[in-house]
């Protein structure tokens, strides 16, 4: 989610309902339904398991280059939600949010998000447009659900580290930082933020 902040520093009705069959989650004459939710369900499950191995990778390396290729290979571990459905609407969402049409990203994201509720990226996603925003409540509110169903989410834990430094809660976004650290030791934007807030808090440099 705050992939886009990071580097430059990092619900509403189905798909159906917006009238674009290309969101459509039903199946089709050509593709039994079933069969294509098991697999999606497959899919999704090795795609996690891809990515908690990257992350055992990514905690246990002391490599800064090793530890870049293993974050980007995470990140686009989390991109796959294992919804083809879904996959679509996220795509959608960061192409308007690169365009900054925030509407039409909102609008797919909550999308993804009422398909597919436990696929935490889409929460980390929308966070961003929340934080971008100003509409604080909503963006901790759904870093917390990214969170909940990635608890190793490096990128939620630095948004949300953020999100606290940016309302002035210093030892609620070293917490976070140390957090997002425990995960991903070499994050630079964690390393910098709990240099800076280690200073704050306990009046030390690290």
């Amino acid at each position: 989610m705050f992939r886009s902040i990071l580097i430059s520093l990092i619900v509403l009705p189905l798909a159906t309902a917006c009238g674009d069959k290309a969101f459509s989650p039903g199946p089709s004459a050509e593709t039994p339904g079933a069969a294509a939710s098991s697999a999606e369900a497959e899919e999704a499950a090795e795609n996690k398991n891809i990515s908690q191995e990257l992350l055992d990778k990514l905690k246990a390396t002391k490599d800064e280059a090793e530890a870049t290729m293993l974050e980007e290979e995470i990140w686009d571990a989390w991109l796959v939600s294992g919804s083809a459905t879904v996959d679509t609407l996220m795509e959608r969402g960061l192409a308007y949010q690169e365009n900054e049409d925030l509407e039409g990203a909102r609008d797919a994201f909550d999308k993804a998000i009422a398909i597919l509720p436990e696929y935490a990226e889409a929460w980390n996603r929308r966070a961003v447009l929340f934080f971008n925003a100003g509409k604080y409540d909503e963006a901790i509110a759904d870093l917390e659900s990214a969170i909940t169903y990635e608890p190793r989410h490096f990128g939620a834990w630095i948004g949300m580290a953020m999100l606290f430094e940016s309302v002035d809660r210093p030892e609620a976004a070293l917490k976070a930082y140390d957090k997002a650290l425990e995960i991903h030791p070499l994050a630079e934007a964690a390393v910098q933020g709990k240099r800076r807030l280690d200073r704050v808090v306990n009046g030390r440099a690290l």
